[in-house]
């Protein structure tokens, strides 16, 4: 499974982005999508993640009510809608993919930085 992570840039606090991730390569394994962030001097981070067959999903306390994962199972497509974004929610974005069976996220892209000017 590939990864190709896009849509990051810069917007001030309260604007909005989108961020994309293109999934090549992907089986009937391939169980659920995530997107972590790691900001400097810190560990990566879960932020969401959603299944592909039900679009079950999870979200961070930290981003409930502001971002919403998305799926284009047609595209093979997942979609981060990040809205009201804080200065806080600076950091690089990376989307990742978990098999059915495993505990761990094997896949990752590439990274996409979103900044947010206060």
């Amino acid at each position: 499974v590939q990864l190709q992570a896009s849509g990051g840039g810069l917007v001030q606090a309260g604007g909005s982005l989108r961020l994309s991730c293109v999934v090549s390569g992907r089986s009937g394994s391939t169980y659920e999508m995530a997107w972590f962030r790691q900001q400097p001097g810190k560990e990566r981070v879960l932020v969401t993640s959603i299944t592909w067959r039900s679009g079950a999903t999870y979200y961070a306390d930290s981003v409930k009510g502001r971002f919403t994962i998305s799926r284009d199972n047609a595209k093979n497509t997942v979609y981060l809608q990040m809205n009201t974004l804080r200065f806080e929610d600076t950091a690089v974005y990376y989307c990742a993919a978990r098999d059915i069976g495993s505990a761990a996220y094997k896949s990752w892209g590439q990274g996409t930085q979103v900044t947010v000017s206060s």
